[in-house]
């Protein structure tokens, strides 16, 4: 992913900013005490992208990275309109508990930018219902030029948003999180919807960590810096992750974005041990890619 990419990650201040008012007042409203579900994956499957990933006897990549990974961040979607049959190829390739949870459309939130959108949405959603219980939660990137003053359109396309299918979004104008009046009607449009924020923790664009969930679950995409850095990084979101269980989050969606996947895998072990081993899951810890030293990432 190249989206917030910088020359000198060192020079980034990559900490964390403090719960938005809001967070807490979800949690608390959502009074769950159970142990929060938590899916990590990576965006792509393909052994191109993950170099070095597959072993030589992986004759299938989805049916192998399902072995390593619990979900993906499925952005083909983005690019492509599938068949039912097609997903249905896909789900049958994974384990029961795995799950899609894939991007809408580009030309739904991209070409038509939301608007007369019904038909496209009807035919991608129609796709999707090929997975069946796999199908985890979609999500609505929008266009970085996609300010505040399209609010409207947001609104009537969520108001027309499919019944049963959970949805996050992710918005890029940086109006709609850093101008406060704008940002509490953002963040209004999608808890009366019960719709999900989409937090991305990129190094060129901070703002981007608003840290304010608009439902019980939380939705991270979490890109590398390509430094050292990075595990840092996710010990501060794993803390964070900790503090949020006892606050009574239900779901945590966490993946890791590298515009070349080929260290993703490491990332993301470094995190699932430290969830399974302090926070006493059992999630699936990726293989080591083949071709990367073990002593440090970069």
């Amino acid at each position: 992913m190249q989206f917030g990419k910088v020359e000198r990650p060192d020079l980034i201040d990559f900490t964390l900013p403090d719960d938005h008012h809001g967070t807490e007042a979800i949690l608390r409203e959502s009074g769950y005490q159970g142990k929060p579900q938590v899916y990590v994956g990576c965006s792509k499957w393909t052994r191109a992208d993950l170099e070095g990933f597959y072993p030589k006897s992986a004759k299938d990549e989805l049916a192998y990275y399902a072995t390593q990974f619990n979900s993906i961040e499925f952005n083909a979607s983005f690019y492509n309109l599938y068949p039912a049959e097609r997903y249905q190829q896909w789900k049958d390739k994974t384990p029961k508990d795995f799950r899609f949870f894939p991007k809408v459309n580009q030309m739904i939130s991209h070409v038509k930018r939301l608007r007369n959108a019904d038909q496209s949405t009807d035919a991608m959603i129609q796709g999707m219902l090929g997975l069946e219980e796999k199908l985890g939660m979609m999500f609505l990137q929008l266009h970085e030029n996609f300010s505040p003053r399209d609010a409207e359109w947001l609104e009537n396309y969520l108001d027309s948003w499919p019944e049963g299918i959970p949805l996050a979004v992710e918005v890029r104008h940086t109006d709609w999180l850093n101008n406060e009046y704008h940002s509490d009607r953002y963040y209004e449009i999608l808890e009366e919807r019960e719709i999900a924020t989409i937090i991305t923790d990129t190094a060129g664009r901070r703002d981007l960590v608003h840290m304010r969930l608009t439902t019980p679950t939380v939705f991270v995409r979490f890109v590398s810096a390509y430094h050292d850095c990075d595990y840092e990084r996710l010990d501060e979101w794993f803390e964070r992750l900790q503090v949020w269980t006892q606050m009574g989050i239900e779901n945590i969606y966490f993946f890791i974005h590298q515009d070349l996947e080929e260290t993703t895998p490491l990332l993301s072990e470094y995190f699932v041990k430290r969830l399974n081993e302090e926070l006493g899951y059992n999630l699936p810890v990726p293989g080591r890619p083949r071709r990367q030293e073990q002593a440090s990432l970069f």
